[in-house]
């Protein structure tokens, strides 16, 4: 019987260059994952779980956790394949919030590699990538930069 053995087919820290970008697939921002996370996180707050609230504020509805549309950005990422089975550790992030998530945004993810590092005593590098979050209308919502630990080829 052959073995089946796990392959990342994420890139190694040697495959990344400056100036490479990549655009994610979208995903749709559900009531379910706002509920899901608030459930994990106790981030009950109104403008998030409770529409009659909301619905008196000043976005009128219900406002998806920045958290959590951080939190997909990164999902959609890894669900790009890039980073999958490579990525030994999310170092660094900083985020701007722009513009709310509401419940049935489509959201997908933007990145571009801005700085490479090698840290051969970790077995791989830094990667430093600027990203950006963007809603079904082509605005902004989140915008930052990541910096990953990426395995090398040599450690694989």
């Amino acid at each position: 019987m052959t073995k089946l053995t796990y392959q990342p087919r994420g890139r190694y820290f040697e495959q990344f260059e400056i100036g490479q970008q990549l655009v994610t697939a979208a995903r749709t921002i559900t009531e379910s994952d706002i509920v899901t996370f608030a459930g994990m996180t106790g981030d009950y707050n109104q403008i998030h779980t409770d529409a009659e609230f909301a619905a008196k504020d000043t976005f009128g509805q219900r406002v998806a956790h920045g958290m959590l549309v951080q939190s997909i950005a990164t999902g959609l990422a890894v669900q790009s394949g890039i980073i999958e089975g490579t990525v030994l550790a999310f170092r660094e992030q900083s985020a701007k919030f722009s513009l709310p998530v509401f419940i049935g945004d489509t959201v997908h993810v933007e990145l571009k590699i801005t700085e490479i590092k090698a840290l051969p005593r970790l077995g791989g590098g830094n990667i430093n990538m600027k990203y950006a979050v963007y809603n079904q209308h082509g605005k902004a919502v989140q915008r930052g930069d990541w910096v990953m630990l990426i395995k090398s080829q040599n450690n694989s």
